[in-house]
């Protein structure tokens, strides 16, 4: 029987929560650059594609002739995958994003695992497997769940996350918080009414272990 939540239901503008993890619960993330980069390859891929005479060069000498080609860009899926929020653990991560095109989400996550991959096996002399399987996405269905979902990932002790963006201190221009930050504007959701803000709507179920228990469930890492 599949893994849960390992077989992709690919929605038009569906939703979705992405996640994965270190082969034997191993640590995907050891350094400040280990983050760095893998960020990065999320800034490459989701910001628009470079202009030709932005695109770094090398040199090719053929048959005593010197020729100028652009370097290999990776994949780009700007326009077809937007990515509402992130966050970076020691061994696992969280992405919530939207697909604008069926098949965009397969293609965006092969492209970042098979390049920070690459990176880490070289960066740490290891060879094999650096995920433990294929990622997993769950489809978001409601609003609730979005929002829910947008707190669990800002609920993880980490610098490396989306929160910062959500109150205010950063403007990651590769990152797009509005799916979930607009519905703080004119709160019709009745839970949203008890809160003043999205920073309040994260911090004060920081330490309420019992009303995340139940929502917890859905989104825990299979064993």
């Amino acid at each position: 029987m599949p893994a849960k939540n390992s077989i992709k239901i690919p929605v038009e503008n569906g939703y979705y929560h992405i996640y994965n993890r270190g082969v034997n619960k191993q640590e995907i993330f050891i350094t400040e650059q280990d983050y760095s980069v893998f960020l990065n390859y999320l800034k490459e891929a989701l910001s628009p594609p470079r202009k030709l005479d932005e695109i770094p060069t090398f040199t090719v000498n053929l048959n005593g002739m010197t020729f100028t080609k652009p370097k290999r860009q990776p994949k780009n899926f700007y326009g077809e995958i937007n990515l509402i929020a992130y966050v970076l653990m020691p061994n696992h991560f969280h992405l919530l994003i939207k697909q604008n095109k069926k098949e965009s989400m397969e293609a965006f996550m092969r492209s970042i695992a098979t390049r920070y991959s690459m990176y880490s096996n070289k960066a740490y002399g290891r060879v094999g497997t650096l995920f433990q399987g294929i990622y997993k996405a769950v489809l978001i269905e409601n609003e609730n769940y979005l929002l829910h979902l947008s707190r669990y990932i800002h609920l993880n002790p980490s610098t490396y996350s989306s929160y910062a963006d959500y109150i205010g201190m950063k403007n990651t221009q590769w990152l797009n918080p509005h799916p979930v930050l607009d519905f703080f504007t004119q709160p019709i959701n009745p839970e949203l009414k008890k809160v003043h803000c999205y920073k309040d709507f994260v911090e004060k179920y920081r330490n309420d272990n019992i009303h995340q228990e139940n929502f917890l469930d859905n989104l825990t890492l299979e064993d």
